[in-house]
């Protein structure tokens, strides 16, 4: 294992906070994590496992707002069809029957048409059933804010269009693709684009990133859907099978064809994974992790000591988790070369909530 020095809190830290610096060789060696655990290392990058073991309490040193506005701002994030006023352009990326697909569009301020500029696009949760693309809101804006072209996309889901978690995976698939076509006149960098979402979101960006057949069956484009990069909250099933206790008509509908474990081999795209220890999704989550390590893949997994599946929301346990994801995610995107200087997430909290509680 590489050699590594714990110092105590600085940069604005808070007391008791530490995190870990040292030689970390390799496309992740990137963030000046927090601690408490780093994992082996192989030749591609550090595999590393960091628990944020800190008291909630200390969140008021960070957080705006009340809670109970942020709970109400949360809730909204599931209204359908979405309300995005911040988006800069909504199109239509996919068309199945009279099912027309959008995708919500974040450009940055700096908006130049002849410099290409990393993408990011994100996939919302909601196991498959239900969700809506305003979850991921104020991450696009954020990112937007840093220079990325911001996306967030719907795709079908269950209770809206009857549909299976293979045919989600597919409309990732389809976005992907279409953000990679029209990369020229989108002002995006086609050789960085990154997968992002959570939950089932998550899953449908891991498998995008993952799976390498899923244009089988059909004429194969020429525009590959594959991501540079993936930025993953939470992501739904990720180890060998579906989790314990899940009801016979959710393991049917989970085949090994749109199982990112199932898939995992050398030359993936570097990827970050969120999750809370408190989530039963995290053993799958280890599970991948470890297999793509003995591949000399590029996978991190950071966890928050004792939170929930979906911690990482915009409105939860007083922004503090989503302002740490996001920074995380912030430092993994400049290690990849995507962005450049230092996170500035408190900072737009501090500007998105004066703009949403007038």
């Amino acid at each position: 294992m590489d050699a590594l020095r714990i110092v105590d809190s600085v940069g604005g830290l808070p007391a008791g906070l530490q995190r870990l610096v040292g030689p970390l060789p390799g496309r992740c060696a990137h963030m000046e994590t927090w601690r408490l655990e780093v994992s082996h290392s192989n030749e591609e990058c550090v595999m590393r496992t960091v628990t944020m073991a800190v008291a909630l309490a200390a969140a008021s040193l960070w957080c705006v707002g009340t809670p109970g506005a942020e709970s109400r701002r949360a809730g909204r994030a599931g209204v359908y069809p979405p309300q995005l006023p911040g988006a800069d352009q909504v199109e239509v990326y996919k068309t199945v029957g009279d099912v027309k697909l959008k995708i919500f569009i974040y450009f940055p301020n700096d908006r130049r048409p002849e410099r290409a500029r990393p993408a990011i696009v994100f996939f919302f949760g909601g196991g498959f059933m239900r969700g809506s693309p305003k979850q991921f809101e104020a991450q696009c804006e954020y990112f937007a804010s840093r220079g990325m072209v911001s996306m967030t996309a719907d795709y079908r889901v269950k209770t809206r269009h009857d549909t299976d978690p293979a045919d989600a995976v597919a409309d990732g698939r389809d976005a992907i693709r279409w953000v990679r076509t029209h990369a020229k006149r989108l002002g995006v960098d086609p050789n960085r684009i990154v997968a992002s979402g959570g939950s089932a979101g998550g899953m449908i960006a891991a498998c995008v990133g993952v799976i390498p057949t899923l244009d089988e069956g059909v004429e194969t484009p020429s525009v590959s859907y594959r991501p540079n990069a993936m930025v993953l909250f939470n992501p739904a099933i990720m180890g060998k099978e579906v989790p314990a206790g899940a009801r016979p008509g959710v393991r049917r509908r989970f085949t090994e064809q749109i199982m990112p474990f199932h898939h995992v081999r050398a030359g993936l795209p570097p990827m970050i994974m969120f999750f809370g220890t408190a989530d039963r999704l995290l053993a799958g989550a280890r599970q991948f992790q470890e297999a793509a390590a003995k591949r000399g893949n590029c996978c991190e997994l950071m966890t928050w000591e004792g939170l929930e599946h979906g911690f990482f929301n915009y409105g939860r346990h007083e922004n503090k988790p989503f302002r740490e994801t996001v920074e995380a995610a912030d430092r993994f995107l400049v290690s990849l070369g995507y962005l450049e200087g230092e996170p500035a997430v408190q900072e737009f909290l501090n500007r998105w909530h004066q703009r949403t509680t007038r």
